[in-house]
């Protein structure tokens, strides 16, 4: 029997409504300490909130306003190694979904996806110097990892879960080299946002 649904506003973002966690986080990245590049196991949160529709003359957005924290296992009850805040916005008219994102390390993205209303998968992309889907860093990290590109896929599955890579293509001046500082992660609900839930 079909699943039938509702209007869903919010078209592809509608399954990110709610609370999450994930405990399976896999982030690669580089460790200037110990100069070497190696993996880091991390447990994760995540709040996904409906805001009110946004008009900017005639496009039309629907979105979520974001936040995801990231301990590193064995450290859960210390400071998180990781931070970010956004937006993740959808324009019925055009198809485009939009990843507007700031880490707490100086970083600022909008990555954009063409995206239909009830697409599984949402692939962001968002490139140095492009006058609409592009990157921002701190003078700091410029000079030292610089950024050369950001991809991101949000995957929702038939069990409930959503999962999420992320890649960084850096240019590091420690090694002269460019890599790939990757995350991936996959979350469970733990809390959903309706008339029959405690708070929205």
């Amino acid at each position: 029997m079909a699943q039938i649904l509702g209007p869903q506003r919010l078209g592809p973002l509608t399954p990110l409504v709610g609370e999450w966690e994930g405990n399976v986080g896999v982030d690669l990245s580089y460790h200037n300490d110990d100069d070497v590049t190696a993996e880091t196991g991390y447990f994760e949160k995540a709040w996904f909130r409906p805001i009110p529709k946004t008009d900017n003359g005639r496009q039309h957005l629907e979105g979520l306003n974001y936040q995801m924290t990231a301990w590193r296992h064995g450290e859960e009850a210390m400071n998180p190694f990781h931070d970010e805040v956004g937006y993740l916005l959808w324009e019925k008219a055009t198809g485009q979904a939009m990843r507007v994102v700031v880490f707490g390390r100086g970083i600022a993205i909008l990555a954009g996806a063409d995206a239909g209303p009830r697409d599984r998968s949402i692939r962001f992309k968002a490139t140095p110097g492009s006058p609409s889907y592009g990157i921002l860093q701190n003078r700091y990290l410029l000079e030292r990892a610089e950024l050369e590109g950001f991809e991101s896929t949000f995957s929702f599955h038939d069990d409930g879960t959503f999962s999420y890579t992320s890649d960084l293509l850096l240019r590091l001046a420690a090694t002269g080299k460019e890599m790939h500082h990757t995350d991936r992660n996959t979350l469970r609900r733990v809390k959903s946002y309706h008339p029959g839930s405690e708070a929205c």
